[in-house]
């Protein structure tokens, strides 16, 4: 079997299921695809953001600095996004278990092998040069599995759910970034902070062990590979066009594709959601040193406040589909517009508001409501709800470029300002915040106010 035969879409299954269980059975392995989507992406963000939760114990061991480690980040974010653009086209016309399941495995051996090779730079096996480098190039390997990840699971929805409830699912989706970035600044934080950085890497690997099994077990590629009718039949939106080959169906949704890339609304989401991602990931790859060195927290302490962030998130991408659909009609610009205001001022208070725990705390409560809403408009639904239900992975792979393009800039320049920002407090050597934190309010601000461009703008009809 060629790889080309093993990740392409599955065909029909020959054995079909009964009409008296159709219903049934069509329900059951939705909510699996949904559950292995969702717990199997969170999964995947735990061995993307382990790096985010080791960078002062690099600092402090003298291993990186912070220049090196915003570009070990940014190898990450370009070659995601690269990943993104090209993974998300192909995911449309994939085997989605097998494509998404596949990315993770390659994160997991990356991750390992960071392990591994900490073990080697605490006893002197590897010259800080060397480790920076090898760093880097497992850190962009990460970045182009970790590609393979949003684009199946999103197109499952596609798949197996009707329009009429797409948002609402989506919502419950998108929280799976939220429960990822939880587990990364919890789960890895506590195993760093007890047993030393390079364990992050090896909790990491472990986590996404547990998603393969999951995505392997429960994320079904179609409803006609499972004998159930086309989704368009299940959901009562259409028949489907059956004198279709697969040849024909390839070449219709490349020609959807294309159409895709020169729609404007799509291009101007993508880069707000580049904006957003700035602020987003300044916080998840910056926020733990930021409390650490502006505000006095100890490493722990630091990583749980900045872990409230995505949990609280949660709330805000479950409540934004189902509220979007149940209330505005599918119209999201209004509660998007809404959230990105509310993403501001929290981050204003985080980066402004003094040391008080409370302040932080309600800071990052805040921002994960309102990032989690944006993650779910701005970073693909809105851009979903433009095009064709064929066409879900180019709008994805479009938006997710542009966002982790920016979010590898951010990380350069973020590390640049602060390297060249080094003040002395109480005898000690810190990083100066004042311009990365306005840096980063000012693309949040950016981030709310391109969408309006769109307002009046309806779905592509091809």
């Amino acid at each position: 079997m060629s790889a080309f035969d093993y990740f392409k879409m599955s065909g029909p299954s020959a054995v079909k299921v009964p009409a008296e269980k159709v219903d049934k059975t069509y329900r059951r392995l939705r909510f699996q695809a949904f559950m292995a989507g969702t717990f199997g992406y969170a999964l995947y963000y735990v061995c993307r953001l382990s790096m985010g939760v080791m960078k002062q114990p690099l600092i402090d061991a003298g291993l990186l600095n912070a220049t090196q480690l915003g570009i070990i980040g940014a190898c990450l974010y370009w070659a995601y996004a690269l990943g993104k653009l090209v993974n998300g086209f192909l995911a449309d016309s994939s085997n989605i278990k097998r494509f998404m399941a596949s990315g993770l495995v390659v994160s997991v051996l990356m991750n390992f092998t960071m392990g591994i090779l900490g073990v080697a730079a605490l006893k002197g096996a590897i010259a800080t040069s060397a480790l920076f480098i090898v760093f880097a190039c497992c850190w962009a390997v990460n970045g182009w599995s970790q590609s393979m990840g949003a684009p199946p699971a999103i197109i499952a929805l596609s798949r197996w759910y009707p329009l009429r409830i797409r948002g609402t699912y989506y919502g419950f989706f998108s929280s799976s970034h939220n429960i990822g970035e939880g587990l990364s600044f919890v789960f890895v934080g506590m195993l760093v902070a007890t047993f030393g950085w390079k364990w992050g890497f090896f909790g990491a690997a472990l986590a996404g062990v547990l998603g393969i099994l999951i995505i392997m077990f429960f994320l079904h590629d179609n409803p006609e590979s499972k004998g159930l009718p086309p989704i368009e039949v299940l959901s009562g939106e259409g028949e489907q066009k059956a004198d279709l080959t697969p040849e024909q169906k390839r070449a219709e949704t490349k020609r959807m594709q294309a159409a895709v890339i020169r729609n404007p609304g799509v291009w101007i989401l993508a880069l707000a959601s580049a904006f957003m991602y700035m602020s987003r990931y300044a916080i998840n790859e910056w926020g733990t040193i930021f409390l650490q060195e502006t505000k006095g927290y100890d490493l722990a302490g630091a990583a749980t406040i900045i872990g409230i962030n995505p949990i609280f998130g949660i709330i805000g991408t479950v409540v934004s589909g189902w509220l979007s659909d149940a209330v505005f009609k599918g119209d999201r610009k209004y509660p998007a517009f809404v959230a990105g205001i509310l993403e501001a001022i929290a981050l204003a208070i985080f980066l402004f508001g003094g040391p008080s725990k409370w302040v932080n705390v309600v800071a990052m409560v805040l921002f994960g409501v309102a990032i989690g809403v944006l993650i779910s408009f701005l970073g693909g639904l809105m851009a979903v709800d433009l095009v064709p239900r064929q066409a879900t992975g180019a709008a994805l792979g479009i938006v997710g470029m542009a966002s982790y393009a920016a979010a590898g800039l951010q990380n350069v320049v973020t590390g640049l300002i602060l390297d060249k920002n080094i003040i002395e407090v109480n005898g000690v050597q810190v990083h100066d915040f004042t311009y990365a934190s306005w840096f980063w309010l000012g693309a949040a601000c950016i981030s709310f106010l391109l969408p309006v461009l769109n307002w009046r703008r309806k779905q592509q009809v091809i």
